[in-house]
């Protein structure tokens, strides 16, 4: 019942997403120049001959102070609504005993910082590094309760850099693959075995000793 459920919700919400990103189109003609969308065919084009070459994930309309915080605000919202979808399948596959609310604030609040940490360093290479030291010297003591779990934070991680780098339609790409390929895992119960770990349904309850068994021993 909660797989069926979300599909309807995973559904309605994509459908409802692309619906107001077309009315919006429609309505003005401005609003898709700038999208922050096209980097996946520059990407996929090929790679250039300078490993050091800077990725253009600009649009011609941004050229002005009011056409650049245009643009990065719909990024980080197109991230956020990218990523949204994933806290509600990891809030659903989980059980009371390893539900982690830390992980769903993380989920949510981790594309944001990745897009914009995408957007400072694209151009500089100096730049780049200099947050690799940053970041090396801060110490992060968060131990996942599941393997599973890393899943959700890679994808939320590869959501950020698909945003920052204008390729929007990678992040909703892996976020519907994402998923539907857990409803499909759920919902087939594919590689469950009696007795083992399971991790996107409830565990099997244990039997209880009846009254008089407890009272023999």
């Amino acid at each position: 019942m909660r797989a069926s459920k979300l599909a309807s919700r995973l559904t309605i919400y994509y459908l409802s997403v692309t619906g107001l990103v077309f009315a919006g189109i429609a309505l003005v003609p401005d609003f898709q120049s700038f999208l922050p969308i096209g980097g996946a065919k520059d990407l996929l084009s090929g790679a250039s001959s300078d490993p050091f070459d800077s990725i253009e994930i600009g649009a011609e309309s941004v050229s002005s102070l009011k056409g650049s915080l245009v643009w990065l605000t719909i990024a980080v919202c197109g991230a956020l609504l990218s990523v949204w979808p994933l806290s509600w399948t990891y809030m659903a596959i989980r059980t009371q005993e390893e539900y982690d609310q830390s992980l769903v604030e993380t989920i949510m609040i981790l594309p944001i910082a990745v897009t914009s940490i995408v957007i400072m360093v694209h151009q500089s290479v100096a730049l780049a590094f200099g947050l690799a030291g940053i970041v090396g010297g801060v110490r992060f003591r968060n131990t996942l309760k599941s393997s599973g779990d890393a899943l959700f934070i890679l994808s939320a991680i590869g959501i950020g850099l698909a945003a920052g780098i204008g390729a929007l339609e990678i992040a909703i790409v892996l976020s519907i693959s994402f998923n539907f390929c857990f409803l499909v895992l759920w919902m087939s119960r594919y590689g469950e075995r009696k007795g083992a770990h399971r991790y996107m349904r409830h565990a099997a309850k244990k039997h209880k000793a009846a009254p008089n068994e407890e009272n023999s021993k």
